[in-house]
């Protein structure tokens, strides 16, 4: 698939982009600042020509993955929302507010997720997935053991979703309705406390029972 990773110059969205290059997707690196986008194209080993702006790498993908910080959610889909009509979206936005990170702070929508569909509207299929996930161990080679927890209101965008999630080597789930955001986008800050308290660098989550 034709993947737009939309403010992918940032530590997420490298990993998501290197992993899902192996995959052999075609990769579009996004951004505010397009002579950044296509120095991190190069980086990924990509033509300088797969950084663009978002709006364009938006307008061009076939599906596209939004891993920009709560702070540039808004801005940044409100610059590419009429790009996205009839398309999927990833959002991996995680509601973080500084300087308080370990605590759950969800905007009024309910979530990130939530707020994403709003604003994009009902001809764009926002699929909630990636918030639990180090960005560190995304741009590295080795294998990671977590899973992801993918909602959103549509089967067959979360089905597409899902396959991308072991594209990028790692266990999706179906995690019901995008309502359902609240829970991974909640568990973020948990895990940033569980990492504080015992001293870890990647803690995560993995379902159990199958």
């Amino acid at each position: 698939m034709k993947i737009a990773i939309l403010g992918g110059t940032g530590s997420l969205g490298k990993g998501l982009a290197s992993r899902w290059i192996n995959a052999k997707h075609e990769i579009l690196i996004g951004s505010r600042d397009v002579a950044k986008a296509q120095q991190i194209a190069k980086t990924l080993g990509l033509s300088s020509s797969a950084g663009m702006l978002n709006k364009d790498a938006a307008d061009e993908c076939e599906i596209a993955c939004l891993t920009v910080p709560f702070a540039h959610q808004e801005a940044t889909l409100l610059s590419i929302e009429d790009k996205l009509l009839n398309k999927i979206l990833i959002d991996a936005t995680v509601p973080l507010v500084l300087p308080k990170v370990m605590r759950v702070q969800l905007p009024k929508e309910g979530s990130a997720g939530l707020k994403a569909q709003l604003i994009l509207g009902e001809s764009t299929k926002v699929v909630s997935a990636f918030q639990n996930i180090s960005a560190e161990l995304l741009q590295s080679s080795q294998q990671i053991d977590c899973d992801v927890l993918v909602a959103g209101d549509f089967l067959d965008a979360r089905n597409i979703v899902i396959d991308l999630v072991h594209d990028a080597g790692l266990k999706g789930w179906h995690a019901g309705p995008l309502c359902n955001s609240v829970a991974a986008e909640s568990l973020t800050s948990i895990l940033i406390a569980i990492n504080k308290k015992y001293s870890l660098a990647h803690s995560g989550i993995k379902i159990t029972g199958h």
